[in-house]
Order: C-alpha cells, then structure tokens, then sequence
C-alpha cells in the first residue's frame, strides 16, 4: 500500500460506513493485503446475526398476535377477534417467508428461535391483554405458526 493510501485509510472505529466504502473498494481493486481482516471478519459475522434476528422479530410479533386468537381458552372474550390481528398475522408469516428465501440456511434455527420468540410475545401479550393462563412454552409447531390456514380456536 503506497504512504498516501496509508495516510488517507479511515480506521474502523472513526467513522464504519468510510471504512465499510474503503473495504468495498480495496476489495474490488484487488489490494488484499490492505484489508483490515479482523474488522471485515466481524461485520460478515454480524450479517449473519442480523439475518437471524429479522426473522426472531417477525415470529415476536406473529407471537403477540396468535394467542389473541386463542383467548377465549386463556379467558379472554373472542369479541376483541379483529381483522387487523389477522392482518398482522398474515403479513408477518409473509415477512419470515421472505427473510427465508433470501437467506435459506435461517429456517434451521426456526424451531430455536420460535420458544424464544414466544417467551418475548407472551410477555407482550400478557401486557396487552392482561391473560394470566397462557401457557409458559409455545403450545404450536414451526409448522402451525407459519400456516397460512392456522389459527388457534
């Protein structure tokens, strides 16, 4: 690396995004040996991460939702059924489906991250709705959560 390149590199805890563009281009120019390894070796770890928690946040919020379906069973009223709880169902199933395409590999750690997306949404919906009886693990399968035709009677 010529003295200039050396003078004018932006170091990776000044300012990421210059850093992350001067990675990008010393990448593409072929200059190898003037990447800083440690530092792009954790940002490729943490897109991972990142992939993994979008859909965690989905599953929270589809979590949230479901057991509003299921009330009457945990004693709440099935008049508070709307249709925008069936919206956010529908939609956030849709959401974890397109996460998944995008990024394969992450529907292993589905039935990880579904008692914990469900601990996270039951604590919302105890919250939210006051249900006292819901039950400490999730009562539903990967399968029957991300269904389309599933809903919880």
């Amino acid at each position: 690396m010529s003295q200039a390149a050396t003078r004018n590199r932006v170091g990776y805890d000044e300012d990421i995004t210059a850093w992350a563009e001067e990675q990008a281009r010393l990448s593409r120019d072929g200059d190898f040996a003037a990447l800083d390894l440690e530092h792009l070796a954790e940002e490729i770890e943490g897109v991972g991460a990142s992939e993994r928690r979008e859909p965690r946040s989905r599953l929270i919020v589809l979590l949230r939702h479901l057991p509003k379906w299921h009330l009457p069973k945990w004693q709440l009223q099935t008049g508070f059924r709307s249709n925008s709880w069936t919206a956010t169902i529908r939609t956030q199933r849709i959401e974890v489906e397109q996460v998944l395409k995008q990024n394969p590999s992450v529907r292993r750690a589905l039935p990880e991250l579904l008692p914990q997306a469900f601990q996270s949404g039951r604590g919302a919906a105890i919250g939210e709705n006051g249900i006292e009886r819901m039950p400490n693990s999730c009562p539903w399968t990967v399968e029957q959560v991300m269904s389309p035709e599933f809903l919880p009677d």
